[in-house]
């Protein structure tokens, strides 16, 4: 009894990992969006909180070199620390839906009369059974 209860209670929770999550909602994903950037731009801070404390280091050791009579090659020149500035986030523009976006038909077509003055029996006729 006790071998077949296991699997089965194994393969029941099982089946309820796999179950599928329901799609984000469009605030989800929103909010996920501008978590991204966010992340996007603390990262770019980082860098520039890097590269201004090796500035700050090399201008320490070359000071500190200069002061104990060590001969010190020249700095290789490297780009200057960019300050990514504060954090501004503007959505994305929404999409818009098919009806708003003119996708139905070209406006020449439904703003033009037909081309021909012929009735439709003439060029389509009836079948005949």
């Amino acid at each position: 009894m006790k071998k077949l209860l296991i699997p089965s209670v194994l393969l029941a929770v099982s089946s309820l990992a796999l179950a599928k999550l329901p799609a984000l909602s469009d605030e989800a994903k929103a909010k996920a969006a501008e978590a991204a950037a966010k992340a996007a731009w603390a990262g770019k801070v980082d860098t520039y909180q890097l590269c201004k404390s090796q500035d700050k280091v090399a201008a320490a050791y070359y000071k500190s070199a200069k002061a104990a009579g060590k001969e010190t090659k020249p700095a290789t020149a490297a780009a200057a620390c960019a300050d990514p500035g504060a954090f501004v986030y503007t959505p994305p523009e929404a999409a818009k839906p098919l009806e708003a976006a003119g996708a139905h038909s070209p406006a020449a077509t439904a703003a033009s009369p037909p081309s021909s003055k012929q009735p439709d029996a003439v060029v389509n006729p009836a079948k005949k059974s």
